[in-house]
């Protein structure tokens, strides 16, 4: 059989298809960016056919990229920006509403509503999260209230509930499975990631009905096969994870205490912490890392809502820059002399802050300042939040901390040699950026590939993992606590509590 698997990574402001081939090399790729719709402050939403079309066209692109047809493809994973929400008629298939974002913040209010119900240690107790509108269990609840007749017809099974991996499995096969992953399905607020189960008490609070929830199955699992017509040939879909946890694999995080961080849109670091689900007293998520034959293997989650996002802001929003790849030189130029903090809570602070209604801020701006120490602290601010997390995973898991700490670094971001010098200094830990930037997607491909029986097994994709460069900590102590001290500051300034 032939070796070629291909991956799926729908994320949030683009899809990518990715044609790898036995070796576990890109042969092709497919890439094509989609609408942001913003229809008030703080929301976020997606065209859920305009993310099928996009889905289409890359694959499309990536097998004609490659040289080969889909005849060649072995099997198919899919990776996806998580916690999105899409519900659509279970007859035809069309969705009732744009796809809510993981970003969007409208059921912030809803959120707090059921904390003052003093219901959020039951929510974190059963799904490892907090009671914040990033999940999907909100979105889908206010969805159901908001759409006219939702809510009648979902008590009636006529609409399907699923984050982007269950909306496009859907699509692709035809409307003939209707199933998700364990790592998707623990970033609902609805499964009860001990049981490995949908949880009923959560889903009365909800108000979900049951009945528009999807099958779980493992990572690497049949989720079927792709309807002939849309690429001349079946392909099994054969792999799911959402996006952070696909590149936790495809970093090769199979051990306790490994660590991964992701740069794109946002950024999330996950912590490996095995069988053990360690429970965060610092604002940190338990969630699924990954499912394998049965068993679950559990991480610490740090989530920062933004972090490519505000390089796109320095681009499209402030016109700083004119290509993303600009911004480690300019930064580099800025005048060392001037602190500048830009707190980008353009929709809110996540971990450890989990505080929806705070909005972005600059601090120390002086007349001097310009577009140069503005782009450095954009980039900065990525390193700090990254910080934020280590500390707070430092002190959950202390078998975990130490000056043994490694970070294995992937996303777009990771491509500036400035911005991962800055994250060494600031973390003071050692970065790892591997050879295969596109780990997502290699996550997902590996999932598949290795259940169809041509990519290696767990330990020979373990091996294979090869690092371009790492990035040792220089800067020295005194200027990184003068640093870490006014970030601290400026973030304290920005909450909404603060």
């Amino acid at each position: 059989m032939s070796g070629y698997v291909l991956a799926i990574d729908q994320g949030t402001t683009s899809t990518r298809a990715i044609v790898f081939d036995g070796k576990m090399k890109v042969a092709g790729v497919g890439q094509k960016e989609f609408t942001q719709h913003y229809p008030k402050p703080g929301w976020v939403e997606h065209d859920p056919e305009e993310i099928w079309s996009s889905v289409l066209v890359t694959v499309r692109k990536a097998i004609e990229a490659a040289g080969i047809t889909a005849k060649d493809i072995a099997a198919l994973g899919i990776t996806n920006q998580r916690e999105t929400v899409v519900v659509w008629d279970r007859e035809t298939g069309k969705p009732i509403h744009n796809a809510i974002v993981w970003q969007d913040r409208r059921t912030a209010s809803y959120c707090e509503k059921l904390k003052r119900q003093d219901l959020e240690k039951l929510f974190t107790r059963r799904t490892g999260l907090l009671l914040d509108p990033y999940f999907s269990g909100t979105k889908l609840s206010w969805l159901l209230s908001n759409v006219r007749g939702a809510r009648a017809r979902a008590s009636k099974g006529e609409l399907c509930f699923g984050t982007i991996d269950t909306f496009l499995i859907w699509r692709l096969t035809g409307g003939k499975n209707f199933v998700t992953d364990a790592t998707n399905a623990s970033r609902t607020l609805m499964y009860n990631i001990g049981a490995n189960e949908w949880d009923d008490e959560l889903l009365d609070i909800l108000r979900v009905p049951s009945t528009m929830l999807p099958e779980v199955k493992d990572c690497a699992a049949d989720f079927g096969v792709t309807d002939p017509s849309l690429f001349d040939a079946e392909i099994p879909i054969l792999g799911v994870a959402g996006d952070q946890q696909a590149a936790t694999i495809g970093q090769a995080c199979f051990e306790r205490g490994m660590m991964k961080s992701t740069y794109g849109t946002g950024c999330f670091a996950l912590l490996n912490t095995g069988a053990d689900m360690v429970r965060s007293k610092n604002r940190l998520l338990t969630t699924i890392a990954y499912r394998l034959n049965g068993e679950t293997t559990y991480a610490l989650e740090g989530s920062i809502f933004i972090a490519g996002a505000a390089v796109q802001w320095l681009r499209d929003g402030l016109r700083a820059i004119q290509r993303a790849s600009d911004s480690g030189e300019l930064a580099a130029k800025a005048d060392p002399l001037q602190e500048v903090y830009l707190v980008p809570a353009f929709t809110g602070l996540g971990a450890p802050y989990w505080d929806p209604d705070a909005r972005g801020a600059i601090f120390g701006l002086t007349r001097n300042s310009g577009p140069e120490e503005i782009v450095r602290a954009a980039l900065e601010a990525v390193c700090y939040q990254s910080r934020d997390l280590l500390d707070a995973m430092h002190k959950d898991w202390r078998s975990g901390s130490g000056q043994n700490t490694v970070l294995r670094v992937d996303g777009g971001m990771v491509a500036s040699d400035w911005t991962m010098q800055r994250l060494a200094d600031l973390l003071d830990a050692p970065v790892d950026r591997p050879t295969i930037l596109e780990t997502t997607a290699l996550g997902a491909a590996w999932l598949a590939g290795s259940r169809a029986g041509v990519w290696p097994d767990r330990e020979g994709f373990a091996k294979a993992w090869a690092r371009d460069r790492r990035f040792e900590p220089n800067m020295d102590d005194k200027t990184r606590n003068t640093k870490l001290k006014g970030w601290k500051n400026a973030v304290k300034r920005t909450l909404t509590a603060g």
